[in-house]
């Protein structure tokens, strides 16, 4: 039998807490992924993380596995005698079994079979903000230890980037009555080519004409449901937000959040004659400027310091 570093493979120490095991064995899942990474051996790196992390968060499982003590990876070795009743009298040898199966159909002694929970997996998606909007469905291709298959998912509208559903009972079979595990998916929101998504508020720039943001405007500007129109105030100025309330994304409790607009203001790259002649009658009949210091004021009508 080959021996596997299980807490080599998580990169923990060998007395590291169950917190610190999930926590190793998630950032592991999430980086070698194969939905995720790229990178060639991924596919290996996160089933030998998962195979770690089985063993290592089951008490009895760790315990048995800790017997072995501090060995070489892949040294071989026998294991000790008080397992020999762990695969049955007319079972194969301990040569011919993996480690994980060995450790996995281990009992409560003399051969008593005990219920285990099954494992649980952790995946990802990425999703559009659309779908995010409105809610989904999904397919999700999972590889387990009961080969491919695959399982449609219902994605909840109003769901948040970096999100993590709990799919319970989806995961690896229980053994001996024990419950069936789950599965995490962590969502994705991928880039928007207008809209920003914060929690469940929306923003996007709108860029103004110096005329539009001086006298005002209604101005159609887009949103998740379609365009709608949108009131400038006069002496609107950049960096301002205009908020419309409640077209943003669903919150999940019936009500929504806000979208809004991000002011900057635009001018011509190239002026016409007449343009030039505008902006300069405008220039000399103008008594603003912006860079003196009393004609600043904050948000709440109060002198800037």
């Amino acid at each position: 039998m080959k021996y596997k570093d299980y807490y080599a493979q998580l990169g923990v120490p060998r007395d590291a807490s169950l917190d610190l095991i999930k926590k190793a064995y998630r950032k592991l899942a999430r980086q070698h992924h194969p939905d995720v990474s790229k990178v060639p051996d991924s596919e290996e790196k996160f089933k030998a993380a998962a195979e770690a992390y089985a063993t290592l968060k089951n008490p009895e499982k760790r315990a048995a596995y800790d017997e072995l003590g501090s060995r070489p990876e892949g040294e071989d070795f026998s294991p000790p005698p008080q397992w020999s009743g762990s695969s049955g009298a007319q079972g194969p040898r301990f040569e011919d079994i993996d480690l994980a199966d060995l450790l996995a159909a281990m009992g409560r002694g003399h051969g008593s079979p005990v219920s285990a929970h099954g494992r649980d997996y952790e995946t990802s998606a990425s999703i559009q903000v659309e779908d995010a909007y409105t809610g989904t469905t999904l397919k999700l291709d999972l590889e387990d230890a009961g080969g491919g298959r695959v399982l449609e998912v219902t994605i909840p509208p109003g769901i948040r980037d970096g999100q993590k559903l709990r799919l319970r009972g989806k995961g690896g079979k229980g053994r001996n009555g024990g419950a069936d595990g789950d599965i995490y998916l962590h969502i994705t929101l991928l880039p928007h080519p207008v809209f920003r998504v914060d929690r469940h508020d929306l923003y996007f720039d709108l860029a103004l004409t110096p005329w539009e943001a001086a006298l005002g405007a209604e101005l159609e500007v887009p949103t998740l449901d379609g365009p709608v129109m949108l009131t400038v105030p006069p002496g609107t100025r950049s960096g301002r937000k205009l908020r419309l309330r409640e077209r943003g994304m669903p919150d999940g409790k019936g009500g929504r959040g806000d979208l809004y607009a991000g002011i900057q203001i635009d001018v011509p790259a190239v002026l016409t004659e007449r343009e030039r002649d505008l902006f300069k009658q405008l220039a000399q009949a103008s008594q603003f400027n912006p860079r003196k210091l009393e004609t600043k004021e904050t948000f709440h009508g109060t002198k800037a310091v």
